[in-house]
């Protein structure tokens, strides 16, 4: 069976975030038009659908690394922020993007939130190799050794 492991991150992140949009618990806050991603951004995203994009990156970031906390995904979606003449410094990304995503995903059943962390549920996992499997053959034509999955 084709895994997340198995398809390009940003083949699958695009779909997942198609996929993402079907369900009705994950919808963008009404703050989400106008907020940065993180201290180190100057402006909000240009993209309209840019919360089901980070809402699928964040699916599978849990997937491949968790249990993993929120603290802690900050940094994956942090940056270097411009301090003009200072040299720039790295800053985390925002949290409560993070904590509303995985609050969505987690209504949705998506992700369990445990002790340790929060870790992608069995039926989290079923659907995200779902749409990896139906990757299976666009990817395959393009990398030829993907074809053994």
């Amino acid at each position: 069976m084709t895994t997340v492991y198995d398809i390009p991150a940003d083949s699958l992140i695009r779909t997942l975030a198609e996929e993402l949009k079907k369900t009705p618990e994950i919808r963008p806050p009404d703050w989400a038009a106008f907020a940065k991603t993180g201290v180190h951004k100057e402006m909000p995203p240009e993209d309209p659908d840019w919360w089901f994009v980070r809402v699928a990156s964040i699916m599978r970031r849990v997937y491949i690394d968790g249990p993993i906390g929120v603290e802690r995904m900050r940094t994956f979606y942090g940056g270097k922020k411009d301090r003009g003449s200072r040299p720039s410094q790295f800053r985390k990304g925002s949290g409560s993007i993070l904590r509303k995503s995985l609050q969505q995903l987690e209504d949705a059943g998506y992700i369990l939130h445990e002790k340790t962390g929060r870790r992608i549920s069995p039926a989290g996992a079923s659907f995200i190799d779902g749409v990896a499997h139906s990757l299976k053959a666009e990817a395959s034509a393009k990398v030829p050794e993907l074809a053994k999955y």
